[in-house]
């Protein structure tokens, strides 16, 4: 384990809160739905338009809480977004109705973009001299946490009393108020100089805009894994309903083996827009092998899938990768906050457009579908390179920043986390 873990300090400060808090998330990714559809017995058209609006408050909770953390301190920011959270989704447990609901699940929804934005800076300021890889293996404690979450929540599932779910919804809460006391030793990060104009600079960053867009149509390739997949090897395939589990599992067990490694080699915004267009191309691929898989014998199926899948995630190890390092190298350093908050909307739209748009292109329409939404992401990849050249030209508008290898002086390499 030693040899897993940061050094003492900051950063292995930041991955326990971390690991923590997903633990908590994998109960409630997992078995959340549940709860209020079985549990609560909220019918579950109900739950679909809560979720849509919490979505939506998300978006702009992402922006305005990370312009606050520039502004007055990312630790005190991202402790209270904590805290805001474990409240609301102790609220769960008073929502019975269909309003109580959508207030605690939007407050809920909107604390966790917002602290997503403001932790953003501490990344930076104690991510040492590769903040963007100390990012990526967050994301590979995320994926562990996330999976001891999803194992737990599989007990409430199964016994599926209205306790075992209060006990789940009470477990979410902890995980985040502990995530929050974890933090309590870390030093806090001096506010930054306050950036002049009407509007937060992230926002008149037009090439900054433009790669978030170009991210957040990439994004939707998470819901490939966790909507599109499923329903096809369900509906159109000889393969056994229990690969569904299997093709989550060999993604996640990848993601948290390979993350780190994957953006070693992507160590500065040139290279980060490299590996979008790689992305893209091992995403086509994917879109190609998947829709193969129906209409031959189980056999066959669940080799087609599960080579799809590992293609997609290579592809997803390296997506994940190039937004670190673009989205940091990217955003000046006194803005951190609100432009991972900007870019972050990428992502928050790809989570409401993603299911609507994939199930009737892949399953409705079937295999032309898919090949559809392979070359919409492969020409998003080949996209990608241009946005980043030109966001990368010097600029004179305010808060926009020079190209990274202009604004700072090269720094050696870490051996890894």
């Amino acid at each position: 384990m030693p040899g897993l873990l940061p050094p003492a300090g900051p950063r292995r400060v930041i991955a326990a809160s971390n690991f923590v808090y997903t633990v908590g998330s994998g109960l409630y990714l997992t078995a959340g739905v549940l709860y209020f559809t079985q549990a609560v017995r909220l019918p579950a058209g109900q739950v679909g338009a809560g979720l849509a609006v919490a979505g939506l408050f998300s978006l702009a909770a992402g922006i305005l809480v990370g312009h606050l953390a520039d502004r007055y301190g990312a630790r005190g920011v991202y402790l209270a977004t904590l805290v805001v959270q474990a409240l609301a989704t102790a609220g769960f447990l008073l929502a019975d109705r269909f309003w109580p609901f959508v207030l605690a699940v939007s407050v809920a929804t909107a604390a966790k973009a917002a602290g997503l934005a403001a932790r953003s800076p501490l990344v930076r300021r104690y991510g040492g001299d590769r903040p963007q890889e100390f990012r990526g293996y967050l994301r590979a404690v995320s994926n562990t946490g996330i999976s001891l979450g999803a194992l737990l929540a599989g007990w409430a599932v199964q016994v599926g009393t209205h306790s075992a779910y209060q006990l789940l919804v009470v477990g979410n809460a902890l995980s985040f108020a502990a995530s929050a006391a974890l933090l309590l030793p870390l030093p806090p990060v001096e506010p930054a100089p306050a950036a002049g104009g009407p509007r937060p600079a992230a926002l008149r960053d037009r090439p900054y805009l433009l790669i978030t867009a170009l991210d957040g149509i990439m994004a939707i390739q998470f819901k490939v894994l966790t909507v599109a997949v499923p329903l096809w090897l369900v509906t159109a395939t000889a393969a056994p309903r229990w690969l569904v589990s299997g093709t989550m599992l060999v993604n996640t067990v990848l993601v948290v083996a390979l993350q780190v490694r994957a953006g070693r080699s992507i160590d500065s915004a040139p290279a980060g827009a490299r590996a979008y267009r790689r992305s893209g191309m091992a995403f086509l691929v994917s879109c190609a092998l998947i829709p193969l898989a129906a209409g031959v014998s189980a056999p066959v199926a669940v080799t087609l899938l599960m080579a799809g899948v590992v293609v997609h995630t290579i592809g997803e190890l390296w997506h994940s990768a190039a937004g670190f390092e673009v989205s940091f190298a990217l955003a000046p350093e006194h803005a951190t906050g609100q432009y991972l908050g900007v870019f972050g909307l990428g992502a928050g739209l790809s989570e409401a457009v993603g299911p609507t748009l994939l199930i009737p292109l892949c399953i409705t329409w079937g295999r032309p579908g898919w090949y559809v939404v392979g070359a919409l992401f492969a020409v998003t990849g080949l996209l990608a390179p241009f946005a980043v050249r030109r966001a990368q030209h010097p600029r004179g508008a305010p808060g926009v920043r020079r190209s990274p290898a202009e604004s700072r002086p090269a720094a050696p390499r870490p051996s890894g986390p």
